[in-house]
C-alpha cells in the first residue's frame, strides 16, 4: 500500500497521465484481450443505465453479456438474486456513441478520480494492465466530432450511490473473434449481439470498459472493507432536487418533491439502484440512490 506521504506525489502524476491520455490512444492495433484476475474484488449486480443507445442499433439489454465478461474474467462474482446477502456493488451499464457515453460518465469523473487517488491505487494497477494508462483518457473528455459505438461501465456502492470508479470503451471497428467457446462469447450470442456488427462493435466496447474498470478495481478494497460500517447509517441526504416515487422507477407516479438537503431514513429495502425511505412526516417512496449522498 503507498504510504500517504506519497499521495500528493501520485496525485500530481496521476493527474499529468489523465491530462495527455486520449481515446484515440486506446484504441490499438491488436485485438482486444479480455483482462483476467487472480482473486475477486466483490460481487456485483448488473443493472441497465439510463442512456440505452443498444436500443438504437436494434439490440437487447447487455446485462447477460457484461454478466458474462465479469464471469470469465474472475475479476468479480455476479450476485446471486437467491442469495440472502446483497451484491457488494452495483454495475451500472450504458451505451451509445461517444458522446451520449461521455456525458453519462462525467457526472462520476471528480468522484472516481479522487477515490482512485485517495486508495493508492494507481501506482499499483496501471503497469500491470495492458493500455490502462490510455484506457484512463475517460476523465479527460471524450471529444470529437465522429460517432463511434461506445459503452460505459459504472461500479457503484449500493449503500449511498457514489460512483466508486467508471471506464469507457469506443470501437470503430470491431478486432474480436467470436469463433471459440469462451463464457463472453456465449454471453454475447445470448444477448443477440453476435449476429451484427454494431453488437460485435458493440461487445468490444464493453469488454474495452471493462478492463478500464479493473484498472482501477484497487479502489474498491477499501470501499468493501467499509461496507458493513456503512450500511449502518441511519438516515440519507438528498444531494440533488429529484423525486420521491410510489415504486422503484423513474417512471412510476411521483409521490412528492424532494430538495436538496432533505434528511430521508430508509426503510431497509432496495431494489436496484432504488432504496425505499420515508421522509419526516412518515411519508414513504423510492428514491435513486445515484441522488443520495
Amino acid at each position: 500500500m503507498i504510504r500517504s506521504q506519497f499521495f500528493s506525489t501520485t496525485a500530481i502524476a496521476f493527474a499529468a497521465m489523465i491530462a495527455i491520455a486520449s481515446p484515440a490512444e486506446a484504441a490499438t492495433k491488436s485485438p482486444v484481450e479480455l483482462t483476467h484476475c487472480d482473486a475477486s474484488y466483490g460481487t456485483i449486480a448488473v443493472v441497465d443505465g439510463d442512456i440505452q443507445g443498444w436500443s438504437k442499433f436494434g439490440l437487447g439489454s447487455p446485462r447477460e453479456l457484461v454478466a458474462a465478461i465479469t464471469r470469465e474474467s474472475g475479476c468479480f462474482e455476479v450476485h446471486n438474486t437467491a442469495s440472502a446477502a446483497p451484491a457488494n456493488f452495483l454495475v451500472n451499464v450504458i451505451a451509445g456513441d461517444k458522446e451520449e457515453v461521455d456525458q453519462g460518465v462525467q457526472a462520476a469523473k471528480g468522484v472516481a478520480t479522487e477515490a482512485f487517488i485517495r486508495s493508492g491505487a494507481a501506482g499499483q494497477v496501471l503497469g500491470s494492465v495492458p493500455g490502462a494508462g490510455a484506457l484512463m483518457g475517460m476523465f479527460g473528455g471524450l471529444g470529437g466530432k465522429k460517432k463511434v459505438v461506445a459503452a460505459g461501465i459504472r461500479v457503484v456502492s449500493p449503500t449511498n450511490g457514489q460512483t466508486l470508479i467508471a471506464g469507457t470503451g469506443e470501437v470503430k471497428k470491431s478486432t474480436l473473434s467470436f469463433a471459440g467457446g469462451t463464457a463472453w462469447i456465449a454471453g454475447a450470442d445470448s444477448a443477440g449481439y453476435s449476429g451484427s456488427k454494431n453488437g460485435k462493435m458493440l461487445t468490444e466496447a464493453f469488454i474495452i470498459a471493462f478492463n478500464s474498470v479493473v484498472s482501477q478495481a484497487g479502489a474498491l478494497s477499501t470501499v468493501h472493507t467499509a461496507s458493513p460500517a456503512a450500511e449502518a447509517a441511519a438516515t440519507y441526504t438528498v444531494a440533488v432536487d429529484t423525486n420521491l416515487y410510489a415504486s422503484a422507477s423513474a417512471n412510476a407516479k411521483t409521490v412528492r418533491a424532494l430538495r436538496a438537503d432533505t434528511e430521508l431514513t430508509p426503510t431497509g429495502s432496495k431494489a436496484g439502484l432504488f432504496v425505499e425511505v420515508s421522509d419526516n412526516y412518515g411519508t414513504k417512496g423510492w428514491v435513486s440512490v445515484e441522488d443520495l449522498r
